[in-house]
């Protein structure tokens, strides 16, 4: 829509809920029609924005809700284009190819004995094997993106099914899932709902997937040596999975044998961020597929909620604190991640991502309505759940 056709219309309506006191016409290089600066009329901001949007719709256009330097500002914009429907058959066979790929890698993986030569009957091992670890994770990963789709839509947000990822012959079998948003967020609020809903969804489930996993698990004394070539692999900690361990046996796992010199305190810190010493001979927690499928529901929920960029602790982060402070908070980050990277190496992989993606934030349509006391709750939660969940050191191999 051309402003000059209706200026007085287009004034009038915004009038309604806003205080003019300058008007700026503009083009397709500003990226506006026109652009209004002085203050709304109404306290209630989203309210105010509700009710432009309305009275704007018919001329094909969308109002944004700025403020800077204490003025706030609205722009007419032109209306994007509607979103292209989905492809949900691709949505279905993207999680069919998922649970099979998930199925055999955790098959694979939980085998006691060897596998037959029969096709047949190696695929009954398989299923039988692999189904606790696929079910489990699956549902991790499901109400996870389930959490984000419906938050979405109730906020009247276009979003699209849940993608899963396969990765077959890998210990995971997949690479997670993810939904995207075809249309930006109404305000902070709704952004916050859709960003928080994934990882507590998420969370609420590994823990009880964890718990089923840890009944069906044994203690263990891990050998004093293994024969050469052979090993295990160990997960690492979080404080959650410490505590849940602590809840099923008692005692904080791996027991070492000794703590040496340096005492339980300082033996656990050096161990929860080193994953040293090498507890040989320590008493562990042969963990059922169930509690491995829930340790990496904590570790997946961990990494989407790191504070940077487009990962849903960036969006948290941001909607909480800002822009100023997330970007003061990248470079500790990048730090960490990349000292934690010399006791795993796949933190360095995390520090590229963080780095090259770490430093955009999502802007709201309307940037003027704050977050109510509900949103900064959930918001700090998500964060607290981020510190409980995180795993320094996620994988080690001993040997």
């Amino acid at each position: 829509m051309d402003y000059n056709e209706y200026p007085e219309l287009l004034d009038a309506l915004v009038r309604r809920i806003f205080t003019i006191e300058d008007i700026t016409h503009g083009d397709s290089r500003q990226g506006y029609i026109a652009r209004y600066r002085g203050h709304l009329i109404a306290p209630d901001s989203a309210e105010a924005y509700d009710r432009l949007a309305e009275m704007v719709r018919p001329h094909g256009l969308i109002p944004l809700f700025r403020e800077e330097n204490g003025t706030q500002e609205i722009l007419l914009v032109n209306s994007p284009p509607a979103p292209k429907p989905g492809r949900p058959l691709i949505n279905l066979i993207m999680f069919l190819v998922t649970v099979l790929s998930v199925m055999v890698s955790g098959g694979l993986s939980s085998l006691q004995t060897d596998l037959s030569n029969d096709p047949l009957t190696a695929a009954r091992q398989i299923i039988n094997a692999g189904w606790p670890f696929a079910v489990s994770l699956l549902a991790i990963l499901s109400t996870h993106e389930m959490g984000h789709y419906i938050a979405g839509r109730m906020h009247g947000v276009h979003v699209t099914l849940p993608f899963f990822i396969p990765l077959p012959f890998t210990p995971l079998g997949t690479m997670g899932a993810f939904i995207s948003m075809k249309e930006v967020p109404k305000n902070r609020r709704v952004l916050m709902d859709i960003g928080v809903a994934g990882p507590i969804a998420g969370f609420i489930v590994s823990i009880v997937v964890v718990l089923i996993g840890l009944s069906l698990s044994t203690l263990n004394a891990i050998p004093l040596m293994f024969p050469e070539g052979q090993g295990m692999q160990m997960e690492g900690n979080s404080l959650i999975y410490l505590f849940l361990k602590y809840l099923q046996y008692g005692e904080l796992l791996p027991q070492p044998a000794t703590f040496g010199d340096s005492g339980p305190v300082l033996y656990w810190l050096r161990y929860f961020f080193t994953g040293q010493p090498t507890p040989y001979g320590a008493m562990d927690v042969l963990i059922h597929p169930v509690a491995w499928a829930g340790w990496v529901g904590f570790l997946v929920t961990s990494l989407n909620l790191i504070p940077a960029g487009q990962l849903d602790g960036g969006h948290i982060f941001h909607l909480l604190f800002g822009t100023k402070w997330s970007r003061r908070i990248l470079p500790l980050i990048l730090a960490l991640l990349v000292g934690l990277g010399f006791f795993w190496s796949g933190w360095w992989l995390w520090a590229g991502l963080v780095f090259l993606f770490g430093r955009r934030y999502a802007e709201p349509l309307d940037q003027i309505t704050p977050l109510d006391t509900r949103r900064k709750v959930l918001g700090i939660i998500a964060l607290i759940i981020f510190i409980i969940t995180f795993i320094p050191v996620p994988l080690t191999i001993i040997g």
